[in-house]
This record gives structure tokens, sequence and C-alpha cells, in this order.
């Protein structure tokens, strides 16, 4: 299949996945977890930042800890790839998404509005161990799985090279960037109708996106590596 023609872990349809899943992971917070992005810590900084101009000084903790949490995420996925990186009978990304699979799974089953600044935690904890495993296109372009800012600066900036230079690489680049980010606001428009529904249940359904994914990776790459 030409879209796993090198390692799985870093194709496009892996990336499409990872991008509905975090838009889907973002909603699903915001709207049955008390208003709070789970991957979006610029925005829960900034609400931070009101809170404390406004001496909300109770509501602090629903801001900090899924910061703090995203921060953990980071570290943790980072010692995976150390202890992994070299296991020949499952990629270390795949230990990532097993983990994230848990944690969802797990708080699919938290009432909502039951523990729900830990549940915001759980959910940073997880949404930023992915975003730190699946950072590239098979190695050469970077992109993010849980956000849209550096997309869509990345996708405006290739957009414009092509304009210059007529690099047909640099359109293909700029229009997988806004493909992302286009399936980043489907997973949050399917998100707040599955939600909106069955709220903290609605967890699941980022279950099975990241089980097609672990799934995915088991198919042989052609020409690629485990990075």
């Amino acid at each position: 299949m030409s879209f796993l023609r090198k390692q799985a872990s870093e194709s496009y349809l892996v990336g499409v996945l990872l991008a509905i899943a975090g838009g889907y992971l973002d909603v699903y917070t915001y709207v049955c977890r008390g208003g709070v992005f789970a991957n979006a810590q610029t925005g829960n900084i900034v609400l931070l930042g009101i809170n404390v101009a406004d001496g909300n000084w109770e509501k602090l903790g629903g801001y900090t800890w899924p910061i703090l949490a995203f921060m953990a995420g980071i570290l943790v996925a980072e010692l995976v790839k150390r202890e992994f990186r070299h296991e020949t009978v499952i990629h270390w990304r795949q230990i990532v998404l097993v983990l994230e699979f848990a944690v969802l799974w797990t708080i699919a089953f938290i009432p909502s509005g039951a523990h729900d600044e830990a549940v915001n935690v759980a959910v940073s904890f997880v949404c930023s161990m992915q975003v730190e495993s699946f950072r590239t296109f098979h190695g050469s372009s970077a992109y993010a799985t849980t956000m849209c800012t550096g997309n869509l600066r990345s996708a405006t900036e290739q957009f414009f090279k092509y304009n210059v230079t007529k690099d047909k690489q640099a359109i293909k680049k700029s229009l997988q960037y806004y493909g992302i980010i286009l399936f980043f606001i489907v997973g949050a428009i399917v998100g707040t109708i599955i939600t909106r529904i069955f709220m903290e249940k609605s967890a699941l359904v980022a279950c099975v996106l990241l089980l097609a994914v672990i799934v995915i990776m088991f198919i042989p790459a052609g020409d690629g590596q485990r990075e």
C-alpha cells in the first residue's frame, strides 16, 4: 500500500487518524469534563491567566494540573522511546498508544462530573505522549496531531514557497498540513455530536481510532526503519 511504503508510524494515514482523535479528545474534555482542553495547553494557560487576574484561586488547579500532566507525558514518552527503541516485536510508539488506549478506556466508565479534574489530567498526559511520539511524516515534515497552530503555520509557509518557486513538493506538503487540520476539525465536529449524546462513554470512540493505528503499525513497511 502506497501510504505505508515507509514505516507505518510516520505514514499520512496514521497522522490522519491521530488528528481525528486529537480533535475528538479536545472536544470530549471541554464538553463533558468541565471546559478544559486536553491538548491545547495554550488555551489552558490563557484560562489560567484569566482566573489569576480575576482572583478565582479555587479554579487554578483545574488548569494547572493538566499543564503539568502534559509536561510529564513528554518525559514518559521519551523514556519509553529510550527503553524500547530497539524492540523488534512491537514498535515503541505502539506501546505509547496502548497506554493511551488503556487510559481512555478507563475514563469512559468514570461518570461525567465525578473526578473530572483527574480525568483531564489523565487525558492531557496521554495526549502529550501522542504528540511527542508522532511528530513527522516519513522523517521529514514535522507536524502535530493534537493541536493546529504549528500545522497552520507550516501549511501556509509551504503554500507561499510554492507560489514563489513552483516547487511541487512544497504544495504537496502544504496540502498535507491543511489535510491534517481538516481532519482535526472533523474529529472536533464528530466529537461534539457524539459526546453530547453519550457523554463520558464517548471516549470509547477515540479508543477505536487508536486501536486502528496500533493494527496499522503491524503492517510491514517497504523501506522504512524503526526509529
